[in-house]
């Protein structure tokens, strides 16, 4: 017997017979509230889905009557046109030669080295001739076929030839 009273009250529960009309009431208006919450919910999604593909067709549509030029746009020039002329000889800077005459120093002036173009090639020297241009001990060291370096016996030698 006391197997079946748990039973019964399971069984009188699903039926609904222990159940009290105002708390039927308010499940059945709870369910109802879910229920219409729910189809709300799809309405608003499904509407708002509509008004999303409206909107893309609208900005497609827009774009396309955009692309579309009017006869003003066709006349304009993509580009600019630029006109250019050579300078006139006045404009343009250059370089004279400045007369030996004309020199003006505030110091005593010992050297003027004066350059004239040659008239003659210039041709290389050999290494034996190079030894022979410099009158102090020399040696002539080689770092490569294309490669060399003079080298003085003695430092001061090397200073009063080249003027360090």
């Amino acid at each position: 017997m006391n197997e079946r009273r748990p039973r019964e009250r399971l069984l009188a529960d699903v039926l609904g017979e222990g159940i009290s009309a105002d708390f039927r009431q308010r499940l059945l208006s709870e369910t109802l509230h879910l229920a219409r919450c729910r189809r709300r919910f799809r309405q608003v999604r499904n509407a708002t889905s509509v008004l999303a593909l409206l909107a893309a067709f609208g900005l497609l549509v827009s774009h396309q009557f955009r692309s579309v030029r009017s006869p003003f746009a066709l006349s304009a020039k993509p580009y600019a046109l630029v006109r250019t002329l050579p300078l006139p000889p006045a404009a343009w800077v250059g370089t004279r030669p400045f007369p030996a005459s004309s020199i003006v120093a505030s110091a005593r002036i010992d050297h003027i080295v004066l350059t004239a173009e040659a008239g003659a090639r210039v041709c290389d020297l050999t290494d034996d001739e190079l030894l022979a241009l410099v009158p102090k001990p020399a040696a002539l060291v080689r770092f490569s076929p294309h490669s060399a370096e003079l080298v003085f016996v003695n430092q001061v030698d090397r200073q009063e030839l080249l003027g360090n």
